[in-house]
């Protein structure tokens, strides 16, 4: 069950779900992913990078931001450390797109543009860094290659990319957590099968080959979090 990717799709990608259903995802997807270590694997990979590197100005932009949620994150952190962070957020679907602005109203540092991952319309160099967080496991492996050159090519520092670390305990925590907040069937069922279509350590690192990243790794991080890093 867990030693090989599943290929099923989930529903959120095949369209089968109402207004009121993806609603409701956008609402649960925020809880989920507050709780479920995505800020956190931000700010040891990203937010580090950027300290490090003592920046006061930077840009980045996050593929399959959904509602923005990490680009505020940075949005705060910017703000926090005197920086002036110019920050994109892309999603194909229209209503993530509106979702990010509408989410984002006290920081007028965030943009939305709707537009396709494999074809992301920028020139090269465009940002400094290019982030995705939980997007990477609902493409091919055919498309992750893409969007991993994609993201390369319209990066002039680094791209990082965070998404889930396949493991049974991973799957029967997310099942005990669903419970317990009363999250809807949409993120339940399709969450689930988020973790099947995840990644092993090795797996993604192969990835990053193929897309002929260069410096490439890829760490665990708490709870069940893989980060691929490379430029």
């Amino acid at each position: 069950m867990f030693s090989k990717r599943s290929q099923k799709l989930e529903r959120i990608d095949t369209g089968d779900y109402t207004p009121e259903e993806y609603e409701q995802f956008l609402h649960d997807i925020r809880l989920v992913n507050r709780f479920a270590g995505d800020n956190w694997a931000l700010r040891k990979t990203l937010l580090k990078d950027i300290e490090q590197e003592n920046l006061k100005n930077f840009s980045v932009l996050d593929v399959g931001a959904g509602s923005g949620e990490l680009l505020r994150t940075i949005a705060k952190s910017a703000r926090k450390n005197n920086q002036n962070a110019n920050l994109y957020g892309l999603e194909l679907n229209a209503r993530s797109a509106e979702s990010i602005l509408e989410e984002s109203q006290d920081f007028k540092e965030i943009r939305s543009i709707r537009a396709n991952a494999l074809k992301i319309p920028f020139a090269d160099n465009s940002f400094d860094y290019v982030i995705s967080s939980l997007f990477t496991h609902h493409l091919t492996e055919q498309q992750i290659v893409e969007n991993l050159s994609e993201m390369s090519r319209v990066s002039k520092r680094k791209i990082f990319v965070i998404d889930l670390h396949r493991h049974a305990i991973a799957y029967a925590f997310y099942k005990i957590f669903c419970v317990g907040f009363r999250i809807s069937r949409l993120v339940r069922e399709d969450g689930s099968l988020s973790i099947l279509r995840g990644f092993k350590t090795s797996e993604m690192s192969s990835l990053a080959q193929k897309a002929n990243l260069e410096n490439i790794s890829v760490k665990r991080h708490f709870p069940y979090r893989l980060v691929l890093g490379g430029k």
